[in-house]
């Protein structure tokens, strides 16, 4: 076993909690190298199993216990048996997986973008400064996609119609709603609001409840507005998101308000915040981040990180989702615009064969540190990135 593996192993802190229920039982040993699954999120209130999607909560006794574990190093051989059973009935104890480490994930969410095309050129998006041309994908090749995404959908929470797109501007747009909704896939739209037209969110209702939707509205001021997204459609969005906060259209509904979390931004969050506080909208604020260097400006590491330990932009990119772009091709993550990280393409194989292959596999082995990536690795650069 590796030493960095074996070290992922230092979370038998999770034995304190097992371990009393089964004292006296002598140590397992039929050979067999046992390890804790190598992609727990080990934090100070939870240990989280991205793998299996459980998590495990306890005292402040028992996440002493855990923590001292974790930092000391160890191995799950030699477990007693009833221990190593209970964990390894729950996936928190797996035997080494050797070369297959990486291939395990569990489908949690999906990032299915149609087509290339914004309607805006917002400052904090790489498509302000680095535009892509323009192309769709074909309602028989995105049905395709679906339905492979549908053998998933008893784990997968939500289908994401966005990337770096505005959904709404394809004029298939409630076509795909509704495809999604027909193979049992929950869709989740993320849109500036501009396309959310009262009809057009009627139609919306009568398609099926999303399971979730943000407004991305940083301003109401229309000098700043035009400036910040190089289009004036602040009145535009203004009125929809007035029609759309008296509807319940999804599970969650949010207005994002982005900004560089100054007194500007400040300010603009207590604006939207009077006017749709309390509706069918959460509305939240949120400082814009650089997208691990795609854009200049915005929260970014202090510095690359050396020692990368997994992902937590929405669950564990890696292990939890998959990104496919307009053109079939499947990408680590929302951040990889430049698509320099190319895992697989569905127009040539299929999804399952990209989530459990080795392109993938191999990427979340850098990106949970089992394996050396580059210095320029896109993780090193990402606030989301957990790293030790």
């Amino acid at each position: 076993m590796s030493p960095h593996l074996a070290m992922t192993a230092s979370e038998t802190g999770l034995l304190a909690h097992v371990r009393s229920l089964f004292g006296g039982e002598k140590a397992a040993d039929d050979g067999g190298e046992w390890i804790l699954e190598p992609f727990l999120h080990v934090d100070p209130d939870r240990i989280y199993n991205p793998v299996t999607g459980t998590e495990l909560r306890a005292g402040p006794k028992a996440f002493r216990q855990i923590q001292n574990l974790y930092s000391t190093g160890g191995s799950a051989r030699g477990l007693r048996a009833g221990v190593r059973a209970a964990l390894a009935e729950q996936g928190w104890v797996v035997e080494n997986p050797g070369e297959q480490l990486g291939r395990s994930f569990r489908l949690r969410y999906a990032s299915l973008e149609a087509g290339t095309v914004c309607n805006q050129a917002c400052y904090f998006c790489p498509v302000s400064t680095d535009p892509r041309e323009s192309h769709t994908m074909s309602m028989e090749f995105y049905e395709d996609v679906v339905r492979q995404l549908s053998a998933h959908k008893e784990t997968i929470e939500g289908v994401s119609m966005v990337q770096y797109n505005e959904p709404t501007v394809d004029a298939q747009f409630l076509e795909r709603l509704r495809l999604l909704h027909r193979y049992g896939l929950a869709p989740a739209v993320n849109s500036n609001g501009t396309g959310l037209t009262p009809e057009r969110v009627d139609r919306i209702a009568e398609t099926g409840e999303l399971r979730f939707l943000s407004i991305n509205l940083s301003t109401l001021n229309r000098e700043r507005y035009k400036a910040d997204r190089g289009h004036d459609h602040v009145d535009v969005a203004a009125r929809n998101v007035d029609y759309m906060a008296t509807k319940r259209l999804a599970v969650q509904a949010e207005i994002m308000v982005l900004g560089r979390g100054d007194a500007v931004h400040q300010a603009d969050f207590r604006e939207i915040e009077s006017r749709w506080g309390g509706s069918e909208f959460e509305v939240k604020y949120a400082e814009v981040m650089d997208r691990a260097g795609a854009v200049d400006g915005g929260d970014k590491p202090a510095e690359p990180i050396r020692r990368l330990r997994g992902c937590d932009q929405t669950g564990s990119r890696p292990v939890e989702w998959v990104h496919v772009n307009p053109y079939g091709q499947c990408v680590v993550c929302c951040q990889d615009y430049h698509n320099h990280y190319v895992v697989g393409d569905l127009r040539e194989e299929s999804l399952e064969d990209v989530l459990s292959g080795e392109k993938m596999a191999r990427l979340r082995r850098q990106a949970y540190g089992y394996e050396d990536s580059p210095e320029d690795f896109i993780c090193r650069h990402c606030i989301y990135a957990r790293g030790q």
